[in-house]
């Protein structure tokens, strides 16, 4: 089938195998490119088929020659109807993993569950004995607890007071005045519920228990900060309520993986355009004026180039410099004094008539295209394509 985009708001309900497999590869080409990584060598990623999870398997497995389990919940395509693209985006990882002769498993299906849990720890045990590192990148707005079986519904929220900013529409490059009512009733606790620590501490328990961490295994979950402009929607928020939950947990797991020397850290990662980012008012107008400010400076990063540089620099590269509350920080360059003061400034100023000139909306609508596969370089959109791709190993 002929394969094009087709968009609701911040969701594209089409995606591409072919651009997705061309994403993935690029990904891979640029770590190699950047020279090995002396990091861990049994990898679990638990949400790990798009953005910062697909950057880390990518990192782990072609940096380290890493063996690498990845759980996500992507759609599969069916006859005339595309799969997600976290689901061709797992199917080319692991073709490529496994030309290269590495080990790559892949389990589809809602890791919040005691059953996804069980049989991660069961090929674990059955194929890799124990695990180095667990890369914790999930990013769901609903969690169904295993336990209780209640279902949480996250919600993007300021708290104490509505909150006016401008936000794009990045479609049509329209500049317009927004406003979000405050979190009400149980929105904090079931935002917490959903992107807070607690699922991750259930799988570190859960690893921990049944003896499948090495000595010395690390763990790390990723989180962001951002500029005062986004923190009275994003750290200020319901989100951010559970992100400070998902910071404090890290100690909590560290306390628990002291008798085999094991570390929780919380990684704070640049501003991106992923799926879940794109679904934040605010953020996108501030990604446009960021990416512009920071490719003219020569020190834009996208996912890949993030991770790769948190593996090689911080976590496998001797220096974690760690912020004052434990967090390693990533997102540095973004935060530069000099950055952020030029965001401030141009965000003053800008509208639907002035930001193809002083934002970079270009290449956040092609960045948002390249999640699913459409708008990739040398891709031949006219092209017939089978949308019935599978990936080889998945339980």
């Amino acid at each position: 089938m002929i394969i094009e985009p087709r968009t609701r708001g911040f969701i594209c309900l089409t995606s591409h195998p072919v651009g997705c497999e061309q994403n993935v590869l690029n990904q891979i080409e640029y770590v190699k490119s950047k020279g090995a990584i002396n990091g861990a060598k049994k990898v679990l990623v638990i949400g790990s088929s798009t953005g910062f999870g697909l950057a880390s398997r990518i990192s782990s497995a072609f940096g380290s020659d890493a063996a690498t389990i990845g759980v996500f919940f992507d759609k599969p395509p069916k006859p005339g109807k595309t799969g997600s693209a976290g689901f061709y985006n797992t199917a080319a990882f692991e073709k490529h993993a496994h030309k290269a002769g590495l080990y790559a498993k892949s389990i589809n299906g809602d890791a919040f569950s005691n059953e996804i849990k069980r049989k991660t720890l069961d090929i674990i045990k059955e194929d890799l004995g124990q695990i180095d590192l667990v890369i914790y990148s999930l990013a769901s707005p609903v969690r169904t607890h295993p336990d209780t079986g209640v279902r949480y519904k996250s919600v993007l929220k300021p708290i104490g007071g509505v909150f006016s900013n401008k936000t794009v529409d990045f479609h049509t490059g329209s500049v317009t005045e927004i406003s979000i009512n405050p979190a009400e009733g149980e929105d904090i606790p079931n935002t917490v519920a959903v992107m807070g620590g607690e699922d991750w501490k259930m799988w570190m328990d859960a690893l921990q228990s049944e003896n499948l961490l090495s000595e010395g295994a690390t763990t790390v979950a990723y989180s962001y900060i951002g500029p005062s402009l986004t923190e009275a929607v994003y750290r200020k928020g319901t989100i951010g309520a559970a992100k400070d939950h998902l910071e404090a947990t890290a100690f909590t797991i560290t306390d628990d993986l002291k008798s085999i020397g094991g570390k929780a850290y919380v990684s704070v990662n640049k501003a991106l355009v992923t799926q879940a980012s794109s679904a934040i008012p605010v953020i996108p107008l501030y990604i446009s004026l960021l990416y512009k400010i920071m490719k003219e400076k020569g020190i834009h990063e996208g996912c890949i180039e993030q991770i790769q540089r948190l593996y090689s620099e911080r976590l496998f590269g001797g220096d974690l410099a760690l912020d004052g509350n434990g967090r390693i920080r990533i997102d540095d360059l973004e935060m530069r004094e000099d950055v952020q003061a030029e965001v401030a400034e141009l965000w003053k100023t800008a509208s639907t008539e002035n930001l193809s000139e002083i934002g970079d909306l270009k290449g956040y609508s092609n960045d948002f295209f390249n999640l699913f596969g459409f708008k990739v370089e040398g891709i031949d959109y006219d092209a017939d394509v089978n949308e019935m791709v599978e990936i080889a190993s998945e339980h």
